[in-house]
């Protein structure tokens, strides 16, 4: 089976940035996908379509077609206060390099490394780790299949699935404002145990 919209694909690989492997999925533990469905770097994606199992794949992507160029706007500075929970600064975060979950304007949370440390401030770096990189990767296809229902509807890890609220897929069960649409099911919104279920 070649790998193509809605196939679950096994992937072993190597990441190369700047001469040195920087992320490496092994064929015991391969990185697993459903393909088509933007989980992964478009350019990636197109690069093995079509493959089929025990193909092997090597492929460069500029930095354009992977995390994008380093952009110094990306980089904010922040006063130490941001980091205080009930009043006591959380040194222990506090750490050059680290990366920290963070909650940006629109209130979704994004990922930040710190870049530098003041007595006063704290600069932190809001470009992907691979921003302005050069990435190559090699690789081989270890399987190809047909993706589960579930799957599709949930995702391979149950990444689909809300962290909060309802939503339980295209024309599934979708619970807003005390609305409810299940398709051609019933649906309860808030009974029960305040959940959302699609009945038959």
């Amino acid at each position: 089976m070649e790998i193509k919209k809605s196939t679950v694909a096994s992937l072993s690989y190597e990441l190369e940035v700047e001469g040195a492997i920087v992320d490496r999925a092994g064929s015991e533990k391969p990185l697993e996908y459903i393909h088509g469905t933007g989980m992964l770097l478009p350019r990636f994606e197109e690069e093995v379509e079509g493959k089929t199992e025990g193909e092997t794949f090597e492929f460069t992507l500029s930095a354009e077609e992977g995390y994008g160029e380093y952009d110094e706007r990306y980089k904010v500075t922040l006063p130490k206060s941001t980091f205080e929970v009930d009043g006591k600064l959380m040194e222990e975060l506090l750490v050059v390099g680290r990366t920290l979950p963070m909650l940006n304007s629109a209130g979704q949370v994004v990922q930040g490394t710190v870049a530098e440390i003041t007595p006063d401030s704290v600069v932190m770096d809001f470009n992907h780790p691979m921003a302005g990189k050069t990435l190559h990767f090699t690789g081989r296809v270890e399987k190809v299949r047909e993706a589960t229902e579930k799957e599709l509807l949930e995702g391979l890890h149950g990444e689909y699935l809300p962290q909060g609220g309802c939503h339980c897929g295209e024309g599934g069960c979708h619970c807003g404002e005390g609305e409810c649409n299940c398709g051609e099911g019933e649906c309860g919104c808030g009974e029960g145990e305040g959940g959302c279920h699609c009945g038959k």
